[in-house]
């Protein structure tokens, strides 16, 4: 009998990918995104893949979601919590309503939907929850202080999650993106800018131009998807699952903080 996931922001990008990867391996696929009907996607031509809609920021929608899934395959084995978004730019530019849509968005709303679907995981004693988290939940770049913030706290997060639901049989997986080619820095990314706030505007520029050249030379959203498609089939409870940029990742524990953080500072 197939298996199910039920993925969120699965529009574009990592969550698309993600989606067909899952179709084509037998998986049953729910492809939850904000607005199913607003546009077709390479997901639309897929009758088999159910598009639902979800909004991490509307309980209401997360209840109906499940409701639906669960009323169509009986069982959710898996969820892919990939719903999130980039708010870039200097923390003092920032507003409290960005601030709140940030964390609202890739944190908490993540949180709430965790905590609804795990009633469900426990009563079957199985069930894996994935947590899209990022590089940048495990080093920091300039700009990216929000952001960052969001996926740290994932990670410690999905961490101490994993101790007191793994004896009722749930893994929790962490997955940690590098630099992918994906609309996320145009969909998915948000400018904090402040018309009176001027003396960042030299440090800006060149610091998106740098992340623009890095982003060139990122992995496809299917790399990520294969990650996922991976940590979803094993009966391993590893925990992290990077994708890309391992270098980075082993500097970040071996050097020391002055000078990881002024290697930084250069690359950026």
């Amino acid at each position: 009998m197939p298996q199910t996931v039920l993925i969120t922001g699965s529009s574009s990008g990592i969550g698309e990918a993600t989606a067909l990867l899952f179709h084509q391996r037998g998986w049953n696929v729910i492809a939850t995104m904000r607005n199913p009907g607003e546009r077709k996607t390479r997901l639309h031509e897929i009758d088999a893949i159910e598009k639902i809609h979800l909004d991490v920021l509307d309980t209401a929608s997360m209840d109906a979601a499940l409701e639906q899934a669960l009323a169509k395959f009986s069982r959710i084995d898996v969820l892919v919590n990939n719903a999130g978004y980039g708010l870039v730019g200097p923390f003092e530019a920032s507003t409290p309503e960005q601030i709140r849509r940030q964390f609202d968005t890739n944190l908490f709303g993540l949180m709430e939907l965790t905590r609804r679907i795990l009633p469900h995981f426990r009563e079957n004693r199985h069930g894996t929850l994935i947590n899209v988290a990022s590089i940048g939940g495990r080093l920091t770049f300039p700009l990216y202080s929000l952001y960052h913030g969001t996926k740290w706290a994932l990670e410690g997060f999905s961490e101490s999650l994993q101790h007191e639901l793994r004896p009722f049989g749930i893994r929790v997986k962490i997955i940690e993106p590098g630099p992918i080619k994906t609309d996320f820095y145009d969909r998915s990314m948000e400018i904090m800018r402040n018309d009176e706030l001027t003396i960042y505007d030299e440090f800006v520029t060149r610091r998106m131009k740098n992340m623009t050249r890095s982003v060139t030379l990122g992995l496809q959203p299917r790399a990520v998807a294969k990650t996922i498609v991976r940590a979803a089939s094993t009966r391993s409870w590893k925990l992290r699952y990077p994708v890309g940029s391992m270098g980075m990742l082993v500097m970040r524990r071996l050097l020391p903080d002055r000078l990881f953080n002024g290697i930084i500072r250069l690359a950026t």
